[in-house]
């Protein structure tokens, strides 16, 4: 059987389709009243440093004036966003407004993922979908038509994978989630209001979870740590690593994000567990790499993207 090759312009296909998806998820009809403020962008900023809730906060309170012109708006930018995607003569546009665009989302209604709120964890969706989006889309990111296209995704997106999972479990360990109390509540915030069949096999796991020891929130802190260690070797290492990976992430969605909250009328994308299933793909087709050459290259990469 022919190997299917990982290509920039499957995943550019990817991030396309999924920003048309958050764009129609905007178009849900509780999006056009108050609640998209009110129980999406300020619940985000709770517990947040004053410089990250206050541009959310500021934000929800525009948004409140005409929330339906505003929700309009987005839902109009994220839909075009994944149309220059698709379309491959203005794919860099899109993936280049996509970055803005992400990055302010990320501050104004993702409040960072909650990654300086000292309560948060890959478990519940951190460090956010919408940067995982940016991410991708600069790895992707076409060269300039004077310089010869590496059809392949950036070679420095082993290192975002292994920042994010050590980072990750770092985080595991921090007061706030480094109890299974901790854990078993963030489980069971997360099922109400969730679907039957959903809520019980969360709160089943949360239960579980309740009557371990600490040597849970170890393992799963050292299984973190181990995923992003293995990613930087290349070979068999690596492919365990994005295999284990992917796993755990699916599994987080699950029970720790409960799907994106695709029952609640309030969903803006998937979350971050399909994210990280995406980031691993697109691992798969990066460039063997040499560290020595890290620098040069990493230039050439910032000087792509600003030209």
């Amino acid at each position: 059987m022919e190997k299917v090759a990982i290509t920039k312009r499957k995943i550019q296909y990817a991030l396309g389709v999924l920003w048309l998806l958050d764009g129609l998820l905007q178009l849900q009809h509780q999006m056009f009243s108050a609640a998209f403020a009110n129980n999406v962008i300020l619940p985000a900023s709770m517990g947040q440093p004053p410089l990250v809730s206050g541009p959310a906060q500021f934000g929800a309170k525009v948004i409140l004036t005409h929330p339906a012109v505003f929700d309009a708006f987005f839902a109009t930018i994220q839909i075009l966003i994944g149309l220059l995607i698709l379309n491959k003569k203005y794919v860099r546009r899109g993936l280049i407004l996509s970055c803005f665009w992400g990055l302010g989302v990320w501050l104004f209604g993702e409040s960072l993922g909650g990654i300086l709120s000292g309560n948060t964890n890959l478990l519940m969706g951190a460090p956010g979908a919408v940067i995982l989006y940016v991410i991708l889309a600069l790895a992707v990111m076409p060269r300039l038509k004077h310089e010869p296209e590496d059809n392949r995704p950036a070679f420095w997106l082993p290192l975002v994978w292994s920042f994010l999972w050590i980072a990750g479990g770092i985080y595991q360990l921090l007061p706030g989630q480094n109890t299974t109390q901790d854990l078993s509540s963030m489980i069971n915030t997360i099922a109400q209001g969730a679907p039957g069949w959903m809520a019980s096999t969360d709160t089943w796991f949360a239960n579980q979870i309740a009557h371990a020891s600490f040597w849970l929130i170890a393992v799963i802190a050292a299984v973190e740590i181990l995923i992003g260690l293995m990613v930087l070797i290349p070979g068999v290492y690596r492919g365990i690593s994005l295999v284990l990976g992917s796993s755990l992430a699916l599994v987080f969605w699950v029970i720790g994000q409960s799907m994106g909250s695709y029952f609640s009328g309030l969903m803006t994308d998937p979350n971050s567990g399909p994210l990280f299933v995406l980031l691993a793909i697109a691992i798969l087709g990066c460039p063997a790499y040499s560290f020595h050459k890290l620098r040069k290259d990493g230039w050439k990469t910032l000087e792509n993207f600003m030209t």
